[in-house]
């Protein structure tokens, strides 16, 4: 059983009427069939509730043979509460200020823990004083922060499809980062 994640992330911290959106989400994925229209327990999260997996899910990725078909756990959770999303393995805290391109990483995860509880959105570089929302910094590994995300349980050997990813960000209305 597969244990990976793959997670589509909007860039923005807090994102505007976030429950409304991850509804519309949710009704565009299930009637594309990618995900079944109501949640059961083939999710990880608490209460393990999530919605499966549906036949649709083979049009959205690289190999459609390793999706989790079969599998107890492999459905999409919505996270409706802010949250950090990094890779589980190996993640090495690296950022980068966008305006001066000096190494940030440290400063940038030490401050948030004034960005988890929703004091600021932002980040402000030590070196430049360059400040946006945490999400316009660069980072070495894909990450993300945000009051919304969407954890595709299982997924992420199968490989989502560039194009359905930009589909998504279009749907959200945001610019999105795929975190693995």
């Amino acid at each position: 059983m597969s244990h990976s994640q793959a997670i589509i992330v909007p860039r923005i911290s807090t994102f505007p009427a976030h429950e409304a959106r991850a509804r519309v989400i949710l009704r565009w994925l299930a009637e594309r069939r990618i995900v079944e229209a109501l949640p059961t327990t083939c999710g990880r999260g608490a209460g393990g509730m999530a919605y499966a997996i549906a036949p649709g899910a083979r049009n959205v990725v690289l190999r459609p043979e390793l999706l989790p078909f079969g599998e107890p756990i492999n459905g999409l959770e919505v996270v409706t509460r802010r949250c950090i999303y990094t890779p589980t393995g190996d993640f090495l805290e690296e950022a980068g200020c966008p305006r001066c391109r000096q190494e940030v990483g440290v400063p940038l995860f030490e401050s948030l823990e004034e960005w988890w509880p929703g004091e600021t959105d932002n980040f402000t570089c030590p070196e430049c004083g360059f400040e946006d929302d945490i999400n316009g910094f660069l980072f070495l590994q894909p990450c993300g922060f945000s009051n919304l995300g969407f954890i595709f349980n299982g997924w992420a050997e199968a490989g989502l499809l560039p194009s359905f990813v930009e589909q998504f960000g279009e749907r959200l209305g945001f610019a999105v980062r795929l975190v693995q």
